[in-house]
């Protein structure tokens, strides 16, 4: 997937890291700012089995 994506991207290999770099913050960004509070309330991490004694 990835050799795809490098053979796909335009110019050199600076132009192609930079562009890869771009792409990555761009996935990060939408990650955090979309998917994780979305996904959040659906992960048990709050669910406490142990009772306040």
């Amino acid at each position: 997937m990835y050799g795809w994506i490098w053979r796909h991207l335009p110019g050199n290999a600076w132009v192609k890291a930079l562009i890869s770099l771009v792409l990555v913050l761009a996935v990060v960004y939408i990650l955090f700012q979309y998917v994780f509070p979305w996904a959040e309330p659906l992960l048990p991490f709050n669910d406490v089995t142990v009772d306040n004694q």
